[in-house]
């Protein structure tokens, strides 16, 4: 599973190395927040669970910026 984002294809993917570690990230800190898997766990860790996600195709990068609030 891990061996998945060594590929070339999943990293331009998301627009490098960057953009998918930061989905990674975000993905990861969902799961551990509570968020459901999109994936059977069938025993796998946390990890390997956003990876399965990701590989899947069940998570995407958004790379739009936050909106501003009133007071900014």
């Amino acid at each position: 599973m891990i061996s998945d984002l060594k590929h070339d294809d999943l990293i331009n993917k998301f627009g490098g190395r960057f953009h998918l570690t930061t989905l990674i990230q975000k993905r990861w800190r969902h799961l551990l927040q509570g968020a459901r898997p999109m994936v059977e766990r069938e025993g796998l860790t946390d990890l390997e669970v956003v990876i399965k996600e990701i590989v899947e195709g069940k998570v995407t990068f958004d790379d739009t910026p936050p909106k501003k609030s009133e007071h900014e």
